[in-house]
């Protein structure tokens, strides 16, 4: 669709269709959605990109799948029969050898795999084998953002539909029923949000096994609060205008009423603030993680790279990199927000 039309063409546009217009026409914006959309599609398929195993091995007139099989190194030619360990030149040249061939992943790397044959010691800068150096611990630098990334993602995505789901219901009950269900609930928030967030993730984390289930639930707790406020505020708003009047003269029930003619109507603030949402979900992530109070140590993390960046200040490569990644992240989400904001903005033409 064109975005230079007649006044006859726009009058024909449905708001949601004037809105995305308005998206499009904000550059920033719209090349933002498509680049962060883009990193994170190809994020989902870290296996394929960063793996230590070959996506696929053809030896001795056989195919060997080592990412759905497991497979001892005496079937290729190996001394033991342990796991393969693919990584090993040993092990290598014995696939390649007499013509057979494998498929290995752009990066011959896991997140969890150390790199047993680094020629510098650990922390180990940029190289040939490992692009972007490795950790204290051996590990794969460029993996574990690539898989750290997505899960950084992934959680703020499901914090932040918990969130929004859980907002909209208290808002929504607040903003239509008002009186005393109001006031009981708002007293009921403010006693709540009161609650010290930080304390209780530290006393959580040394009674239970940090796991991200636990963080989602944790942070879901609180994470719906700034939401229930504009929701309510829009269904205060609407509750006594004609439409609203009109459909329970009609019959509809109250719970009609609220989610199929308040609730579209009050989906602006909503729908602009969930980049900043998501956002803010990876950025409570990263700082739980660098504290220590987040995933087990074994996962993927952007504030463990960063937290290992502070105790090896040499190894700028740990730093630099997890700084790139997680402000260029932010960024693309405030840039993503600010041209939603300015779409469904209905003031603007």
């Amino acid at each position: 669709m064109s975005t230079t039309l007649n006044n006859e063409q726009l009058s024909n546009l449905s708001p949601y269709q004037r809105a995305w217009m308005r998206f499009k026409n904000n550059r920033r914006g719209y090349y933002s959605l498509w680049l962060f959309t883009l990193i994170f599609g190809v994020s989902l398929f870290a296996e394929l990109i960063s793996n230590d195993k070959p996506l696929l091995i053809q030896y001795e007139q056989q195919y060997y799948f080592p990412l759905w099989n497991d497979y001892p190194e005496t079937t290729f030619g190996g001394d033991f029969v342990t796991m393969t360990d693919y990584n090993d030149p040993y092990i290598k040249e014995k696939i390649l050898a007499n013509g057979n061939w494998a498929i290995y992943p752009i990066n011959n790397y896991r997140y969890d795999s150390i790199n047993y044959f680094a020629e510098l010691p650990n922390p180990a800068r940029p190289s040939e084998q490992n692009f972007l150096g490795t950790d204290d611990r051996g590990r794969d630098v460029l993996a574990r953002l690539i898989y750290g990334f997505r899960l950084s993602v992934l959680f703020a995505l499901v914090l932040t539909a918990i969130g929004v789901v859980i907002g909209i219901i208290v808002g929504s009950i607040q903003g239509y029923f008002v009186g005393k269900v109001d006031l009981v609930t708002q007293r009921l928030i403010e006693i709540w949000s009161s609650m010290p967030e930080l304390y209780l993730l530290i006393i959580f984390a040394s009674i239970f096994k940090p796991s991200i289930g636990l963080l989602i639930i944790l942070l879901s707790m609180f994470g719906w609060m700034g939401l229930s406020d504009y929701v309510r505020a829009e269904f205060l708003r609407g509750r006594n205008l004609d439409y609203v009047q009109a459909a329970r003269s009609m019959g509809v029930s109250n719970v009609g009423i609220m989610f199929k003619h308040l609730l579209p109507n009050s989906m602006v603030p909503v729908l602009t603030f969930l980049p900043f949402r998501i956002s803010g979900s990876i950025l409570a992530l990263t700082s739980l993680d660098y504290l220590g109070l987040g995933v087990p140590p074994s996962t993927p993390s952007l504030g463990e790279l960063l937290s290992q960046g502070k105790e090896n200040i040499d190894a700028w490569w740990l730093s630099m990199t997890t700084f790139s990644v997680l402000v260029g992240t932010l960024v693309l989400l405030i840039f993503i927000g600010e041209a939603l904001r300015e779409a469904l903005d209905t003031r603007r033409g």
